[in-house]
């Protein structure tokens, strides 16, 4: 079960939260607050997986507020404002919902954020072995850049170094920490590796990897 927390200074917006998070099965809303400082000292004495932030509010910014929570928590980002969507990215948000948002839409941030629970115990050891022509490869999530797609096949790019092996996105997906997003339907990029956002495209030292309207709602 995912446990949640919705804070958002609209009462009208936490109702739509509220609706829809009825409808998600795995999905524990606790509580939803209007204050921020309100939500946060909940957060602090009974901790949740994921909260569903607003942006704008009067007392104190979901930008700031995200930045006080610890690295475990995951935010969704909710608000009328796609302008704050890289600010997003760079604060390791898992998802930016743009306001009006609908239930499938929801529902995608939240299979997102059940994906990421059951990823964490793998991705606590900060590697994973990875198969190729050659063998087992171990593979240090630090050093990779970005991964493509081609076919059956992905390649993994490393300072220098590329690493092709025969899985599917899917499966890759399911091996790679937090930090690591889709930004096009054959492209994860590493969060931490991006060194200049723009509209359309990332740039990871001297790569530049595409991002697609599909898959770029944290960017």
């Amino acid at each position: 079960m995912l446990t949640a927390i919705a804070i958002d200074d609209e009462n009208m917006a936490l109702e739509v939260i509220k609706s829809h998070a009825e409808k998600v099965p795995f999905l524990e809303l606790e509580a939803v607050f209007s204050d921020a400082i309100t939500g946060f000292d909940f957060h602090k004495t009974q901790p949740v997986d994921l909260i569903f932030l607003d942006i704008n509010m009067p007392d104190i910014s979901g930008i700031d507020l995200a930045g006080m929570l610890q690295a475990e928590t995951m935010v969704v980002f909710t608000t009328a404002y796609s302008e704050y969507a890289v600010k997003g990215f760079e604060l390791n948000a898992l998802d930016y919902l743009l306001k009006p948002f609908s239930l499938s839409r929801f529902l995608q941030a939240c299979q997102k954020a059940r994906d990421w629970k059951e990823r964490q115990p793998a991705a606590a050891n900060g590697h994973v072995f990875i198969k190729t022509s050659e063998g087992q490869i171990k593979l240090h999530f630090a050093d990779l850049l970005f991964c493509e797609a081609t076919g059956n096949y992905v390649t993994l790019y490393l300072e220098g170094e590329k690493i092709i092996t025969r899985m599917t996105f899917k499966e890759l997906e399911k091996l790679l920490p937090f930090h690591f997003v889709r930004t096009h339907r054959s492209f994860i990029v590493n969060k931490n590796r991006v060194e200049k956002i723009e509209k359309h495209q990332v740039q990871l030292g001297e790569y530049t990897v595409p991002v697609s309207l599909s898959y770029g709602g944290l960017l």
